[in-house]
């Protein structure tokens, strides 16, 4: 038996649509990796709801808004060690 690894694309794609995980960040780290919210106020708490991928769902100043918004959107939310 093989083992046959995944390619970076199919691995980015697992669990999209369905898994979901929230992130504590500051504003200017959220700016650094996603340049296009540039008109964040500098400094500020925040956590985003990321899709499977990374990509972005809600950006919110409280956990449990980032959490209830997986649970809106039908997401499973996961943990990141």
């Amino acid at each position: 038996m093989t083992n046959t690894p995944f390619t970076e694309e199919q691995f980015a794609k697992l669990g999209a649509g369905q898994v979901a995980y929230v992130r504590e960040m500051t504003s200017d780290e959220f700016k650094k990796i996603y340049p296009q919210a540039n008109d964040l106020q500098s400094g500020i708490k925040l956590f985003a709801l990321l899709s499977a991928d990374g990509a972005p769902i809600v950006l919110t100043d409280s956990r449990d808004t980032a959490i209830a918004s997986a649970f809106e959107n039908q997401l499973q939310t996961v943990s990141l060690h």
